[in-house]
């Protein structure tokens, strides 16, 4: 146990990288700006095995925490499984499966997903998302226009007309419901896998984390966490 305190707390805290760009697993408290959700109860538990304290250090982006990597910011991290990430980190298996889904403009001709890989369409989204990694992988005639974050994203498909804005499931019919003239397409192009990562090479650490996980999701944990912050508990990775 020794060895997995010193490869998760090295500084004698559990550094935690909490990203605000998924709304889903992480929101932040209106009153004290504190993180609240799923990731962040992970976090508290996680800390707690550890008998150490949590420091949460929280991004707007994914892009950004896998940017904070290199300025040893944090320890842990939640984020979406990718090969480009996987060349730096070492992931558990997942505890949550979420979809990323296309927005369109109500009366627009596109109307699967599969429509909307077509030359002149123009797809906005968060730059160094689980999503747009993908999506920079498998587009073929498309064009990305990335931003910062999935809410600027949102917000440049609006204002600049763009055919389409990429982004996880949730995110995207919650704009909808609150932006009149706008619909999520069916289907999804890509399933993301939410898990833990720390930096490559600490093995002792991923080991523990893979039974963490294990546990969590067994014992009901990530299923009350995605509950009390209001989403489902379908969520849930098998």
């Amino acid at each position: 146990m020794q060895d997995v305190v010193k490869e998760l707390a090295p500084k004698g805290r559990v550094r935690a990288a909490i990203n605000f760009g998924n709304s889903v697993l992480a929101q932040q408290d209106p009153a004290t700006g504190e993180p609240r959700g799923t990731q962040a109860a992970l976090a508290r538990e996680l800390a707690a095995r550890l008998a150490v304290p949590v420091e949460y250090v929280t991004y707007k982006a994914a892009g950004k925490v896998f940017e904070a990597l290199s300025r040893d910011e944090w320890d842990v991290a939640f984020m979406a499984v990718d090969p480009v990430r996987a060349a730096e980190l070492d992931f558990t298996p997942p505890y949550v499966l979420i979809e990323a889904a296309c927005l369109v403009p109500e009366g627009s001709p596109l109307q699967d997903i599969g429509d909307v890989d077509r030359p002149g369409v123009r797809i906005a989204g968060a730059r160094g998302s689980a999503y747009e990694l993908h999506l920079t992988r498998t587009l073929k005639n498309a064009e990305l226009v990335l931003t910062p974050s999935g809410p600027e994203a949102r917000a440049l498909f609006a204002d600049q007309g763009l055919e389409a804005v990429a982004g996880v499931r949730q995110e995207l019919v919650a704009f909808a419901e609150s932006h009149p003239g706008y619909r999520v397409m069916p289907g999804r192009f890509v399933g993301i896998e939410q898990a833990i990562a720390v930096p490559k090479g600490r093995t002792a650490a991923l080991t523990f984390l893979a039974g963490f996980i294990a546990e969590m999701k067994q014992n009901g944990f990530v299923a009350q966490a995605l509950a009390a912050s209001g989403q489902s508990s379908s969520l849930v990775a098998p």
